[in-house]
């Protein structure tokens, strides 16, 4: 490849030479004012080497990692001369420098080329550390990675997993339900700080693990795959529960041809939100959302107690002490439930890129030896505690309000809320409580927002991780920053597709996200295995955690696997066994 040489920029220059050469090999050198910046690198028989200084006033400076390479013009004023030039941006697998290139002209909105590396929060360099906020006030600002989780997992597993569990239990499940909040988070956490830790995404992490592969794909990878298809009616009947709702309000809906393209347009909707990746837009969306309805159901509780349905004391104390009901469909739907409510499987998959894109792995930076460096990790690794710990909060008590208005309301009037009446019964739940003809139609408004919450953060996560695991396998370099963004894009448009069209297929909503549910307690088998195998073989000695991190980590990962275990029990042991006594001889 021919590059050009560089003008004068001040007292300083950026120079660019190339030539042939047999072996690869890389070398860097790097400095700044008088010094000089040299990086060489090569593939096969071809090979570069990129010369360039950086002066306090030109703001030259240069990066090339790996073999993707592109070209883009942009444009720069020289800051003694006035004069403005035009060039070339040498784009590196999504790093940029720039050399000479084509005459000068007037440039609209001139950009530094090395500002999309900046923006990168996939990619660690030393220049993008940040020091972690010591004050409370402080690390507030930096919180936001648990919002999209609670959003995710607020509108599937509390509002219909929870409920339909309260429903059919009465109180006797509450303990379970709040333990399934509670018990996870260590597994979370793990992920987490190996996130922090190494900058790797889920994905990446996973093709780390022992075990066998299929072509570039660790088996881990390969088995989300599969899984994922279960995953997909989850919520494919959160999206149809979503067009329910609305066809309360607008009866047409309800009508064949409607009905499908209602669907489609719900999808499309979500998929204009997300497919341009944007974090920020993601966060406060969920956030506003995941409020919102909160003090809606607050208030439907409080109502409550001012109706003969109140909650007492004794029944409040019952579902706080462990029992087991003796109806196994009753103990199904908890299962179910556990996979669903708190953080699941998925959602803690997911929780690894929202910590990489709020900035946290790229503030601590590449991993080193050094004492900086361990100290940021800490800083950066207590930051997520305090998010992942707020957002348990959050997501607990929305659980517990759903699970006992499903408890006081439903249970005693033997109501459960499935098939295509699932909206109606839920909405009567909030006019009993709240006794205003007002609350019904206020519940299907708060039920279509946290449900479309669920869905935007679902659709948010799915992008990333199907691109991911795409990448994994060989179909593109997902560091590189064009081709992820364009993969997240074109995964944005075609999830909520599969979900439109699943949900004409079945229409059963409640049993959709029970279904996605089971999925997702196999889902969490894998995500612990992952998470036992980051603490005890990857992680750095200078973070140890405490000895109760240690034993919450053991605990979270045994009834994990217990509740796998009943699972895996129940639908397929126990219907062999009768499939084979049914079997004439």
């Amino acid at each position: 490849m021919e590059l050009a040489q560089a003008n004068q920029f001040s007292r300083h220059s950026l120079r660019i030479a190339s030539w042939t050469k047999r072996r690869s090999d890389e070398e860097i050198r790097s400095g700044r004012g008088d010094e000089s910046k040299e990086i060489r690198s090569g593939r096969g028989d071809e090979s570069k080497e990129i010369r360039s200084g950086r002066g306090n006033e030109s703001g030259v400076q240069g990066l090339v990692t790996s073999s993707i390479t592109k070209f883009k013009i942009w444009s720069s004023r020289d800051t003694q001369t006035g004069e403005i030039r035009k060039y070339k941006s040498l784009r590196h697998a999504g790093h940029f420098f720039r050399y000479d290139g084509e005459p000068a002209f007037e440039p609209t909105n001139p950009v530094e080329p090395n500002l999309m590396t900046k923006s990168d929060p996939y990619s660690l360099h030393d220049d993008h550390v940040l020091d972690p906020p010591t004050t409370i006030w402080g690390s507030l600002k930096y919180v936001g990675p648990g919002f999209i989780l609670s959003a995710s997992i607020v509108g599937s597993g509390e509002l219909i997993a929870t409920t339909l569990a309260g429903a059919k239990a009465g109180f006797a499940l509450m303990w379970f339900i709040i333990f399934s909040c509670f018990v996870k988070v260590a597994v979370q956490l793990e992920f987490g700080k190996h996130a922090i830790c190494s900058g790797q995404s889920t994905m990446a992490s996973f093709n780390s693990l022992p075990g066998p592969r299929i072509g570039k794909a660790n088996w881990t990878i390969w088995t989300w795959l599969i899984l994922m298809i279960a995953k997909m009616m989850q919520v494919s009947g959160i999206l149809g529960t979503v067009l329910l709702a609305f066809a309360e309000v607008f009866p047409g809906l309800k009508t064949s041809p409607a009905y499908a393209i209602g669907l489609f347009a719900l999808g499309a909707s979500v998929s204009l939100l997300v497919f341009q990746g944007y974090y920020l837009l993601i966060e406060k969306i969920s956030l506003v959302l995941i409020g919102a309805f909160t003090l809606f159901t607050l208030a439907s509780l409080i109502a409550l107690q001012g109706t003969p349905m109140a909650i007492t004391g004794d029944e409040f104390a019952s579902g706080l002490i462990p029992s087991i009901p003796s109806d196994w469909k009753v103990i199904l739907v908890a299962m179910g439930a556990f996979g669903i409510t708190g953080v699941g499987g998925d959602e803690i998959m997911a929780y690894n890129y929202w910590l990489i894109e709020k900035g946290y792995a790229k503030y601590t930076g590449p991993k080193n030896d050094s004492a900086d460096w361990a100290r940021r990790a800490k800083g950066w690794i207590r930051i997520m505690y305090l998010d992942a710990t707020l957002a348990m909060i959050a997501y607990t008590a929305m659980t517990v309000m759903f699970y006992l208005l499903g408890a006081a309301v439903l249970h005693r009037q033997s109501l459960v809320p499935e098939g295509k009446d699932l909206v109606n019964i839920l909405g009567n739940m909030y006019t009993d409580t709240l006794q205003r003809p007002w609350a019904k139609p206020m519940f299907i408004a708060g039920a279509i927002v946290v449900l479309y919450s669920t869905l935007l953060a679902a659709l948010a996560a799915w992008s990333r991780l199907f691109s991911d695991a795409f990448g994994r396998i060989g179909m593109f370099d997902f560091h590189e920053i064009a081709a992820r963004r364009k993969a997240i894009s074109i995964a944005a448009w075609i999830i909520p597709f599969a979900w439109a069209v699943l949900f004409l297929f079945i229409g059963e909503p409640a049993m959709m996200v029970i279904i996605g549910g089971l999925a997702t307690v196999v889902i969490l088998l894998i995500v612990v295995f992952a998470a036992i195998y980051f603490r005890y073989y990857q992680a750095d000695a200078r973070l140890r955690p405490s000895l109760f991190y240690d034993i919450a980590l053991w605990l979270s990962s045994i009834a994990i696997f217990l509740v796998a275990a009943f699972v895996v029990y129940d639908k397929v042991i126990m219907k062999l066994i009768s499939v084979t006594a049914t079997t004439p001889e």
